[in-house]
């Protein structure tokens, strides 16, 4: 039996945000604003952090900075029950972080110092420890400058030949990004970007033609992260189907694309069909909307599962 429900591998950062910031004052003034809020976040922790919410044995496979950044991140994770044993430290890069600036519509200008995940390195030898789970999710390709040069598609190869069911997430593409995806996506069951991130890379706004695109480079689904829109699901097999969004009242939209693949995962995780998976996905987004950062909105199974049966979702 394996050890984990699921480990997170990949971007890990503390954020610090702030709302509402309408401007940024001139010179050395001051606005003051309703809230300041300091929380890890990243295309791993936001999803790490969900999953572990929602009742799944987690671990982390990350790389932290010797600082007060990572003491934070250290201690929430703590908190959490996730286990801790999987993560590296270096003296050589500080924690990476972001400063946001929350605007009133939940938009969120991002400041991004990048640091430790760039550093972040998981072995061969290491493949087996970090793999001793149902479920893989690989989070912030194109910030991973270690592994991003091979040893991402080693490490999902060997998780596949292990049997898990991997899940995929990247951030901040650029024109070199398709070539990486192309030695990670046949490794990858569920290829989960937003979907301007999925256009970008693809040269398709339409959904099914951009989820055709993955799926032919070796996906074997593609799960498209649609915003106020929901989701959008297409499988290998032809299979398709959109998600609604819930209907809240948005406060912030940090960390939203992550809570979805921490949802999802829980989901799957769980038992439930990819339908039902999607569902849980969507929901755990929506709550995380209402709150500031990328562990807002969010406190257990059961709350997620009473907001499903209560909300309705946007048309």
């Amino acid at each position: 039996m394996a050890k984990f429900d699921a480990i997170f591998i990949g971007l890990t950062i503390l954020d610090v945000a702030g709302r509402p910031v309408e401007t940024i004052p001139a010179g050395g003034g001051v606005t003051f604003i309703d809230e300041i809020h300091l929380n890890p976040a990243g295309t791993a922790a936001g999803a790490l952090m969900n999953a572990a919410k929602l009742g799944l044995r987690t671990a982390t496979s990350a790389c932290l900075g010797q600082d007060e950044k990572a003491d934070f991140i250290l201690a929430t994770y703590a908190r959490l029950g996730i286990d801790l044993r999987l993560i590296q430290r270096t003296d050589t890069a500080a924690t990476s972080a972001t400063m946001l600036t929350i605007r009133p519509n939940g938009e969120r200008p991002a400041l991004h110092c990048r640091g430790a995940s760039d550093h972040l390195f998981v072995t061969e030898a290491e493949f087996d420890a970090v793999t001793d789970a149902r479920f893989l999710h690989l989070g912030g390709t194109g910030l991973l400058a270690a592994m991003d040069g091979g040893q991402s598609a080693k490490l999902l190869a060997h998780a596949k030949a292990r049997g898990l069911v991997t899940t995929f997430d990247l951030i901040a593409p650029n024109p070199g990004t398709l070539a990486l995806l192309d030695d990670l996506l046949p490794h990858v069951d569920y290829f989960m970007p937003s979907i301007e991130e999925a256009a970008y890379l693809s040269g398709e706004s339409d959904p099914e033609a951009a989820a055709r695109f993955f799926i032919a480079r070796g996906a074997r689904a593609a799960v498209f992260k649609l915003g106020s829109e929901g989701s959008y699901t297409f499988t290998a097999d032809g299979r398709s189907f959109r998600t609604p969004a819930f209907k809240v009242e948005v406060s912030d939209t940090t960390g939203c694309g992550d809570a979805y693949c921490g949802g999802f995962i829980a989901g799957l995780a769980k038992g439930l069909d990819l339908e039902e998976a999607c569902r849980l996905g969507s929901a755990t987004a929506a709550l995380v909307a209402t709150g500031l950062g990328s562990d807002a909105g969010v406190i257990d199974h059961d709350q997620v599962l009473r907001f499903i049966a209560t909300t309705e979702t946007r048309p």
